[in-house]
């Protein structure tokens, strides 16, 4: 364990799981390499516009989508110092300014054709 998930909060314990859950997704079955840097999120946003063409129904990508968004939360986290919320289930970022991003629900726009994890991201960081 590295020290930065020693003092992480514990609402971060999830989120960060499911995005590393979600780079090895990618590594493996799409041959994506992610690195959690705001660059990727390019490959990110393509990635779901394929599958989103090929009409994959939403059950059979929702867990994909959470893992994704995720991974967009932990690259905003990293770039900006910002903290994983929790409640009801529901994860946001809260970025060092006191905005709250909902990167999972930006993947699941992005799958429906009107978000982007990169925009996200810039826009968290800007």
């Amino acid at each position: 364990m590295t020290a930065q998930q020693q003092t992480r909060p514990h609402a971060a314990t999830k989120p960060a799981r499911w995005a590393a859950d979600a780079v090895a997704m990618m590594r493996e079955g799409a041959r994506v390499r992610l690195d959690y840097s705001a660059q990727s999120l390019w490959r990110v946003d393509r990635v779901i516009e394929e599958i989103r063409r090929e009409g994959a129904p939403y059950d059979a990508v929702r867990e994909m989508l959470r893992g994704l968004g995720c991974y967009a939360g932990e690259v905003i986290a990293r770039q900006t110092g910002a903290e994983w919320w929790s409640s009801g289930g529901d994860h946001w970022v809260r970025t060092p300014d006191g905005r709250l991003w909902d990167p999972v629900e930006e993947a699941r726009r992005c799958y429906g054709g009107h978000g982007s994890l990169r925009l996200l991201c810039r826009d968290a960081m800007g």
